[in-house]
This record gives structure tokens, sequence and C-alpha cells, in this order.
């Protein structure tokens, strides 16, 4: 049986090269998703110190539905949101390699999976392998769908050239990101009544076949896009040729 550190890091290591290999046509250098990956990895621990500090003034009660609204809410889903938000506006959204809209899929996607995969491993050093494989099949795949969602209209954004409206595409992925992920935690986290976790995995299920159709509609873009800079090149997948 494999050790819960290295069970803790398989799922976001996994997700990020499926989306690495995903993005064909301009495949981004190795360089700038490392720094978004660890970056979001070095959030992981202001994040997580300013969640117990909330926790430690009684903001931790499952059994009232304010409390675990306001904790799933505003405790968990906009702090991690909104410091994954942060980084992906501030570093690789200002970027020359931040060239299409699907990058912004892509580098939130590194930035999410470095934050899910040091959190999973400070998760398997307290509680072990159960919690690290459940965490791996659910909380992973909702910090992937949450980052898909917000790349997204981050990337619509970059490319839209009235202000006014890639300011509105950027707070609506900040705030889909928060909804999600806050809706998904409440039904993880309230203790009202036992048979609403269940809504938990309908949320990630939903949330998951909205992400897909996101990140296709940006992969079809990204090849169009592609075809129209090279349009002596073979209809082959380019990234067959770039260095890795």
């Amino acid at each position: 049986m494999l050790p819960p550190m290295i069970l803790a890091v398989i799922p976001g290591l996994l997700i990020a090269w499926l989306i690495f290999r995903a993005d064909r046509h301009e495949r981004e250098s190795w360089f700038p998703l490392l720094v978004c990956f660890m970056l979001g990895m070095i959030v992981t621990v202001p994040v997580m110190l300013v969640q117990e500090k909330v926790h430690a003034l009684g903001a931790d009660d499952p059994s009232s539905l304010v409390w675990a609204l306001f904790s799933s809410f505003l405790v968990i889903a906009l702090v991690e949101e909104l410091f994954k938000f942060l980084i992906l506006v501030v570093f690789p959204y200002r970027q020359p390699f931040f060239n299409e809209p699907l990058d912004g899929i892509v580098y939130a996607m590194m930035i999410g999976m470095g934050f899910a995969t040091l959190e999973n491993l400070l998760y398997a050093l307290e509680f072990g392998i159960p919690t690290v494989v459940l965490r791996g099949l659910t909380a992973v795949p909702t910090h992937a769908v949450c980052a898909v969602m917000m790349g997204y209209f981050v990337g619509k954004a970059k490319f839209n050239k009235d202000k006014k409206k890639s300011q509105k595409l950027l707070l609506s992925g900040l705030l889909l990101a928060f909804a999600v992920h806050g809706i998904y935690d409440f039904f993880i986290i309230q203790e009202i009544y036992d048979w609403l976790i269940g809504f938990s995995i309908l949320t990630l299920m939903v949330s998951l076949v909205f992400a897909l159709k996101m990140f296709k509609e940006e992969q079809q873009e990204s090849e169009e896009m592609w075809r129209e800079r090279h349009p002596e090149t073979p209809a082959q997948d380019p990234a067959d040729k770039q260095d890795l």
C-alpha cells in the first residue's frame, strides 16, 4: 500500500498533468506552470491560518444553519477562492505568455492543484489514508472544477477589449467558483441532516459537467486560433513537435 504522503499528492499532480497534456496547440512552458503550482501551495498556509483563527472565535458549529453557511461560504470558499484568484490575476494574467483564453483555465488549474496538493498533504499528516483517499475523489476534483470555472471567465476577460465587460467577467469567475465551492462545502460541513451530504456529490457532478463544457469550448477556440496563426501547417497535433 502506498504511504499517505504519496497518495496525497497523486490526485493534484495527475489532474495538473492531464490539463497540461490537453493544452495541445499553444502548450505552456513548464516554468510559469511550475511557479503557479508552487504559488498555489504557498498560499495554502495563510489561508489555513485565517480559517483556524476564525474557527477559534467560535465559527465552527456545524449543527447551526447560520454557522454552517458562514463557515462554508465565507470562511472556506471565499477565502480560498479569493487567494487563488489574486494569484491568477496578479501573475499569469498580466504576462505575455498568457496569450489565449484557454490559458485562463490552464493557469487557474495549476494554482488550484498546488493548493489542493498541499492541503491534502496536511490532511494526510493528521488523518491518514482514509481521509486522503476520500478527498482525492471529492475535495481535489472540486478544486479542479472551481479552477476551470474561474479560469474560463478570466481567460474571456483577458481578451475582451471592453474594460467594463472585462471586469465583469473577472468578477463572474470569482463569484462562480466561490458559489460552487461554498455549496459543496455547506453540504459536507453541515450536521443538521445527514442525508444532505449526498448533495455535495450531486453538486460536484453537475459542476463537473459544466466545467467540462467550458474546457472543451476553450480547447476548440484554442485550436481555431492556432489554425489561423499557422494556416500552412497540416492538421495534426502541434504539441507533438513542442519540447516539453
